[in-house]
């Protein structure tokens, strides 16, 4: 009894932390979404890449990592522990693993990491003003279209991972 009461709060655990590390990454894309790259939009060229340059690089860190690849890694402990579990609990979480994995991991790693870096490489101290909108022109409207797929998905995916937790609490009371 005292075993299967230790896999039941490793697996809540497990979930809790899911869904907590999804919903931080979900109100970071909301707020990039919302305030950031609006409000860099305005600037004009030269200035709105030096802002991306620099808030990339902020990003870029230990605690951002665990964020965003967090979700991923314990996706698979979470299919793990709850495939076998009510129908509804057991669905949710895998749509909401299949929604982080393609509408975020993926778009990440294949869209938006290409175009930080096409910025990242470039050196904005020696460009013209041409070349500044021609390189602006080739990457805000990309990124933050596939951008707003990573705010949707990210959303998507907190919120189905909720319903789990509070499907999960009802199944543990019965």
């Amino acid at each position: 009894m005292q075993d299967s009461n230790r896999i039941v709060e490793i697996k809540t655990g497990i979930l809790l932390i899911h869904t907590l590390l999804t919903g931080l990454l979900a109100g970071v894309f909301f707020t990039w979404t919302n305030a950031i790259t609006p409000g860099i939009g305005r600037l004009e060229d030269i200035y709105y890449l030096q802002a991306f340059q620099h808030m990339n690089r902020a990003i870029l860190n230990p605690l951002f990592f665990i964020v965003i690849a967090g979700p991923l890694f314990l996706s698979f402990a979470a299919f793990y522990f709850y495939k076998s579990n009510p129908k509804i609990i057991s669905r949710l979480t895998t749509a909401a693993i299949v929604i982080y994995f393609l509408g975020v991991f993926l778009i990440t790693l294949l869209g938006n990491l290409p175009l930080n870096d096409l910025v990242e490489k470039t050196d904005l101290t020696n460009i013209s003003l041409i070349d500044a909108k021609t390189l602006r022109g080739n990457f805000e409207t990309k990124w933050n279209y596939l951008h707003l797929v990573r705010t949707i998905s990210s959303t998507t995916s907190f919120l189905l991972l909720i319903l789990s937790c509070l499907f999960n609490n009802i199944s543990q009371k019965k």
